[in-house]
């Protein structure tokens, strides 16, 4: 195989994308899941503080976009470590949300 061939074959493969960019996005995603969690903690424990107690909703939702990561990846990829990971995340945020939901539905004056 020539160098010509491997290139068309890595164009092929690429569809002209830029990886560079994919990467950069790749990372700043991370990133901002990173700093939503960091604010969903800053937020719950000042709500604990002022008597509030924890926002389950919250906390649902911080962990929603790694819990969707981890299921693409694991459609993409079949690894076993994705799907485990990919079930403990779905548990967290239905456990978390079903409690958010108990907690206004208790809490309700309508009901």
């Amino acid at each position: 195989m020539n160098k010509e061939e491997i290139l068309e074959r890595s164009r092929a493969e690429n569809r002209n994308k830029d990886i560079y960019e994919l990467e950069i996005i790749k990372q700043a995603s991370a990133k901002a899941t990173i700093v939503m969690v960091a604010l969903v903690g800053v937020f719950t424990v000042v709500q604990m503080l002022l008597g509030g107690g924890i926002h389950w909703g919250l906390w649902a939702l911080s962990f929603t976009p790694e819990m969707v990561t981890l299921w693409a990846k694991y459609m993409g990829l079949r690894r076993k470590h994705e799907l485990v990971m990919a079930i403990v995340y779905t548990i967290m945020v239905s456990v978390m949300s079903g409690y958010h939901v108990y907690s206004l539905i208790a809490s309700s004056v309508i009901l």
